[in-house]
């Protein structure tokens, strides 16, 4: 599964970054890769109770098809 492009836009934040880093036990070098590939590794329990959070939006809206 994919974060939808204008979902990723929103969540490319200093702010929210470091709330992945720290959801995800990561670096920022690594998050800032994440959302740049799209990675699967945003779309992980904690990644997406972050995004849902922070963007307000539920998994369809989050989510491509």
């Amino acid at each position: 599964m994919k974060i939808k492009k204008e979902v990723l836009q929103a969540i490319n934040t200093p702010q929210t970054r470091r709330l992945l880093m720290d959801a995800l036990e990561v670096t920022e070098f690594t998050i800032a890769r994440y959302i740049q590939k799209n990675s699967d590794n945003l779309t992980k329990a904690a990644a997406m109770q972050v995004i849902r959070g922070v963007t307000g939006l539920l998994n369809a809206e989050i989510l491509e098809e």
